[in-house]
């Protein structure tokens, strides 16, 4: 019974972090209660199907769950599962242990999705929405596992769950009305249809069934592989560095290693420079010719215009993209620095310093992700003005790069990536979306990216610069979060080592 005692002892570590369990709760509320009709709305615009993504979103969000659950359980927990190695525990037990947890943590996962469906509206095929929904959970569960054995470093990781993720929600069957064969790859696309009950019309002798089974059986498989794997014993080393010297010489040295660190992260690289090309390339070939109504100003008079999706979906794309990732850049970037920082100002280096270079190299990644999104849009979309247009962007990058400084102290990894989607999902993709509202409601103006959302659409739309008071909006929240994400910062890394002598 060894692997019973281990799974409670995980099920218990998991249990044990109470933001666990508030995200378990959080998630399908947020995607089966309150974002359903936005997205149902953005399913008929993009030609999909409103009424099958609603019940479709239950999976959504058990899948999201089971993934992150099992990224941390692979990725955090590889270091223990090799001590228990060491101690003798058989590799065998330990893998039928992790699997176990993943499973019933995907089961809740399951269950708390189809109850806050079952909240907002009557199940009319409960078996078949059940055995779907567990589908979804069990291949994301696959998904989390094969990242978290690839992808140690948290930023990379969250990235590419999310990327996937997002992919296969955003450029499935119930929300795009995309016939390219390209998304019969995607993980969720014939567990999705079976949901449904939309015959695909190319699912081979198997099925939809058939193959959704499938997905879920490989997932198992190559979960439990890959835990063997990461369990291997392996060794590494660490080394620390005094800094000494003025003021300048600290941070042109502090920079310098904070830059190295981006440099040998090629994985990081990648995705900020992939993961806003997919979307808005995707966005612009999916999205079906039609006509919406968006306020813009003009003139300093504000009017309603027609507009094409299809000419403007991509460029609208782009400030979403970069809100992610400049959130879970800055998120990460001083999680991963945290106990360095502390180290680094009990050794001597002056803590304004520091926290000029963890700011600095934070806005470095994000101009990198922020410029490669902006050369990615003007592939596929010609805003009116791109200066102002650039402008909006860059907005959005800075102001969501200091929200995930300031949230990664506050609530941790996992946490932390659950907010660094659904933050900038709710405010970016849609309070602020032009392509679900003509204009943002009054309460929408008090959210962090409302000013650089507004210059974006005015640089995208119109050819003269109009929303000077939007300028002011997000220049206060940048000043803002810049004070409290220092404030944020100096406790955590400089007060426990304002007693020690610093190098003058």
């Amino acid at each position: 019974m060894t692997w019973w005692i281990l799974t409670r002892g995980f099920l218990r570590d998991y249990a044990r972090n109470s933001t666990n369990l508030i995200v378990l709760v959080l998630v399908p509320v947020v995607f089966v209660l309150v974002a359903a009709d936005s997205l149902a709305d953005a399913a008929r615009l993009l030609g999909g199907d409103g009424t099958a993504l609603e019940q479709a979103t239950a999976g959504w969000a058990a899948g999201f769950l089971a993934a992150v659950a099992m990224y941390f359980q692979v990725s955090a927990a590889r270091d223990a599962d090799r001590r228990l190695l060491l101690c003798g525990a058989r590799p065998l037990t330990l893998v039928a242990a992790r699997l176990l947890t993943g499973t019933f943590l995907a089961v809740v996962a399951t269950a708390v999705s189809l109850v806050v469906l079952a909240l907002r509206e009557p199940v009319d095929h409960p078996g078949r929405l059940v055995i779907g929904t567990t589908m979804f959970a069990l291949v994301y569960l696959g998904i989390g596992a094969a990242v978290g054995s690839v992808a140690r470093d948290p930023v990379n990781g969250s990235v590419v769950v999310l990327f996937v993720w997002i992919l296969d929600v955003f450029f499935g069957p119930t929300l795009s009305s995309s016939q390219s064969p390209v998304t019969r790859l995607l993980p969720t696309h014939f567990v999705s249809l079976w949901v449904a009950d939309t015959p695909s019309g190319h699912a081979g002798w198997l099925g939809d069934l058939g193959i959704s089974a499938a997905w879920v059986a490989v997932s198992l498989g190559v979960s439990a592989v890959l835990i063997v794997r990461t369990s291997a014993v392996g060794r590494g080393n660490r080394r620390s560095r005094r800094a000494a010297g003025s003021r300048s010489d600290q941070y042109r040295r502090g920079l310098g290693m904070g830059m190295r660190a981006l440099r040998r992260n090629p994985a990081m690289w990648a995705l900020l420079a992939v993961v806003p090309g997919v979307f808005i390339v995707l966005s612009d070939v999916i999205t079906p010719h039609g006509h919406t109504g968006i306020a813009v100003r003009e003139s300093g008079r504000l009017a309603v215009r027609m507009f094409d999706p299809a000419e403007i979906h991509a460029g609208t794309m782009t400030p979403i993209a970069v809100a992610s990732l400049a959130m879970l850049v800055g998120l990460f970037t001083i999680l991963a620095t945290g106990e360095t920082d502390r180290r680094l100002c009990l050794a001597g280096l002056r803590p304004g310093v520091l926290l000029a270079v963890r700011l600095t190299t934070v806005g470095a990644a994000v101009l990198v992700a922020a410029a490669v999104s902006l050369a990615v849009a003007a592939a596929v979309f010609s805003p009116a003005d791109w200066p102002v247009y650039a402008l909006g962007n860059l907005l959005v990058a800075g102001t969501y790069a200091l929200v995930g400084v300031l949230v990664g102290p506050l609530f941790g990894r996992v946490s932390g990536v659950f907010l660094a989607f659904l933050v900038p999902f709710l405010d970016v993709g849609i309070s602020q979306s032009p392509m679900l509202s003509v204009q943002p409601d009054p309460w929408a103006r008090w959210l962090p990216a409302y000013g650089g959302t507004r210059l974006v659409l005015d640089g995208a739309l119109t050819s003269s610069f109009d929303e000077t008071v939007p300028l002011l909006y997000a220049g206060v929240w940048l000043l803002v979060l810049t004070v409290l994400t220092s404030l944020l910062w100096w406790r955590t890394n400089a007060w426990p080592a304002s007693s020690s002598p610093r190098a003058t």
